[in-house]
């Protein structure tokens, strides 16, 4: 009994790294080492609170432009009005070069929730998104992350 316990274990314990690197599905955190920008000769440490900070300042920001007061965004040649839900904070990124990544879900007046993807870029304080995209709704994915060569890229959900 306790041999099998410990086969087991041993058998969790190995595939445990695996099931984390297929599972990925946002960019990976850069391994450049501490996140920081250059600014005029002098570092900004640019830190996830800075990047989800950013996200959150740019949709307040673009719900107010809107008489409905809701954020905007173009998918499939429809306007979606939607309502934030949350930040996933957990999935913030420092790309690299002054380039960020934010995962954000919200929620249409139809109750479809949408997982959108935001790129930012900037410094603490006046970051500007840069791209938005659709990458779920209601949970379903409508494309996947894959590193290739240290670049990250969409590819069509299986």
């Amino acid at each position: 009994m306790i041999t099998r316990i410990i086969v087991a274990t041993a058998i969790a314990l190995f595939f445990t790294p695996a099931t984390l690197l297929f599972s990925q599905e946002h960019p990976e955190h850069p391994t450049k080492g501490a996140e920081h920008a250059k600014k005029g000769g002098t570092e900004k440490h640019v830190s996830t609170a800075d990047i989800s900070a950013g996200i959150k300042q740019n949709i307040q920001a673009e719900t107010k432009k809107g008489s409905d007061g809701k954020f905007h965004v173009k998918h499939e040649g429809q306007d979606l009005a939607l309502d934030l839900i949350r930040v996933h904070d957990d999935r913030l990124q420092d790309l690299g070069d002054g380039k960020y990544f934010a995962c954000v879900d919200m929620k249409a007046a139809d109750g479809k929730t949408y997982d959108i993807d935001f790129f930012l870029t900037g410094q603490p304080g006046s970051m500007k998104v840069t791209d938005t995209a659709v990458h779920k709704i209601d949970g379903k994915p409508l494309y996947n992350w894959k590193e290739e060569n240290g670049t990250w890229n969409k590819v069509p959900a299986s």
